[in-house]
């Protein structure tokens, strides 16, 4: 089993103003003279860690990671204006110009992965590849599997959506409604309350295995709070994307280079999502890891991932 690469700090960071709004927090490590990757973290809201510089051979990679819109150490925090997914598309595009980078492999999971292929439909011809992990293709189906009470998180995990569910006070019907007006709400201790249930029920059901801190990791209330209010904006406004737009939109794809990794028991993304973009994609190479859920961080997980981009990397230094 490979494990991550040792840690490291970036070499270079910086504040790039994307907008009159937003500034976004960027970073680079490893290799100033490596194949560039840019690491697209998930939620929408997540934000990224040090951890996420691990997953990259740091003498093969110029490694980049920043902070979306209102996440991580990008500023305004948690801010909703202006923060969609196009306007996202166009800040990967700014960075890339502003680093100097001609092409990148682009590297995402979960949300990420949606982004990283919306930005690969529209900038194809940027992209050396793609390493995506935990597939989030952002259609109303997805959405109900996670957050309705019908769907399949809440059949698998119904105790955990109990408490996901009690900020709404039995109030359900149109929940993900419901929970953006408490997460934009003037109530200050409502805002937080929901926060913290809407993170706590994401971060429990994200591993195969539970964490035991998961209350507290999962509820810090900055992280959140960016994380929940980002997700319920996007998701009441589906993803800013049209339904199905990654299906629809496959050919554009088909000429790069992918992986993707699913856990088998991943129940935030549902393994059939993989399986459906794959049957359109036929070169996509799809990877089931048994042994493991949603998280990154699961030991199969980032087996699989070091193994692919330990890959790309043979592959790229022949182009």
């Amino acid at each position: 089993m490979r494990t991550l690469y040792p840690s490291i700090t970036p070499y270079q960071e910086q504040r790039l103003a994307v907008s009159e709004r937003h500034t976004l927090h960027v970073e680079e490590s490893g290799n100033p003279l490596g194949i560039p990757v840019l690491l697209v973290h998930g939620g929408p809201g997540a934000g990224t860690s040090s951890e996420h510089r691990r997953f990259f051979d740091p003498e093969c990679y110029r490694i980049i990671l920043f902070d979306q819109r209102g996440a991580g150490r990008s500023e305004p925090h948690a801010e909703l204006a202006d923060n969609n997914t196009q306007a996202l598309i166009a800040d990967m595009e700014q960075i890339r110009v502003a680093l100097g980078v001609e092409s990148w492999l682009v590297f995402g999971g979960s949300w990420g992965a949606t982004l990283a292929l919306c930005y690969a439909i529209e900038h194809s011809e940027r992209v050396l590849g793609l390493v995506l992990r935990g597939l989030f293709l952002g259609r109303q189906q997805d959405l109900d599997w996670l957050y309705q009470p019908d769907g399949g998180a809440a059949q698998v995990f119904a105790d955990y959506y109990q408490d996901f569910l009690s900020p709404l006070e039995g109030e359900t019907r149109h929940l993900l409604s419901h929970y953006y007006r408490l997460l934009t709400g003037s109530n200050e201790l409502a805002r937080l309350n929901a926060a913290r249930a809407w993170a706590i029920w994401e971060g429990r059901i994200s591993t195969l295995l539970p964490r035991s801190d998961a209350l507290e990791y999962y509820g810090q209330a900055r992280d959140a709070l960016a994380l929940a209010r980002i997700e319920s904006h996007y998701f009441i406004n589906q993803c800013f994307i049209e339904e199905n737009h990654i299906i629809r939109q496959v050919e554009k794809l088909r000429g790069l280079p992918a992986v993707l990794i699913h856990g088998r028991y991943d129940v935030i993304c549902k393994p059939a999502a993989a399986f459906e973009l794959a049957h359109h994609w036929p070169e996509l190479n799809l990877q089931i890891v048994s042994g493991s859920g949603h998280s990154a961080f699961e030991p199969s997980n980032i087996d699989a991932l070091i193994k692919a981009t330990d890959q790309m990397a043979r592959e790229l230094a022949k182009v």
